[in-house]
């Protein structure tokens, strides 16, 4: 009983992975929490993982929510994005046309949330197939910076970047839930300034 109450009181980020299907949602997820490759998935509806992690030395607790990048499962994404505290929006290199879609996702995310400082990455996968790249990375640092957030180029398949890209993320979360406090704490408005 007493462990179910310690894993209560860890503070819990809740991240969603969107982006167009068959992108590398799923496997960036499946690489961060198990280290695993899975080069064969099924057509995600929506999967949900929980894990306890140690970040900038304080435990915490990650809920990653793996999104369908297919139309069909629309109707249910804005509950969904209500649901984030910060957004991995992934697209694939080798696919120029996932990039162009990442702006529609973003649209709607901000659509739904009316908040443009919920914590974002766009995050350019397959970073392994050189040889089949179609986005310069130009183009997708010119897209990240319109958005001011960070970009950053993964591989689910050699890991690489995949825990930088999720710690990045939770940083920023993190640091989004301080300053919130800070504004909502009691002592902000008891501060009086006599001329």
């Amino acid at each position: 009983m007493g462990k179910s109450k310690v894993k209560q009181s860890l503070p819990l980020h809740k991240v969603i992975m969107v982006g167009s299907g068959g992108v590398g949602k799923s496997a960036l997820t499946l690489q961060y929490m198990y280290g695993d490759f899975v080069e064969e998935y099924d057509p995600t509806k929506a999967d949900s993982y929980r894990k306890k992690i140690v970040l900038d030395h304080e435990e915490c607790q990650i809920d990653i929510l793996d999104t369908a990048g297919q139309e069909e499962y629309a109707a249910i994404r804005d509950n969904y994005y209500r649901s984030g505290e910060g957004f991995l929006c992934v697209f694939s290199l080798c696919e120029k046309g996932t990039l162009d879609l990442t702006e529609e996702i973003r649209d709607q995310i901000l659509r739904v949330l009316d908040d443009e400082t919920i914590p974002f990455i766009l995050v350019g996968n397959k970073s392994d197939l050189a040889h089949l790249r179609t986005v310069d990375k130009k183009d997708a640092q010119e897209l990240a910076d319109k958005w001011r957030c960070p970009y950053i180029e993964t591989s689910a398949k050699t890991r690489t970047n995949v825990d930088e890209t999720y710690v990045e993320l939770l940083r920023k979360i993190k640091a989004r839930k301080v300053q919130q406090n800070l504004q909502n704490s009691p002592d902000k408005d008891s501060c009086c300034i006599i001329l």
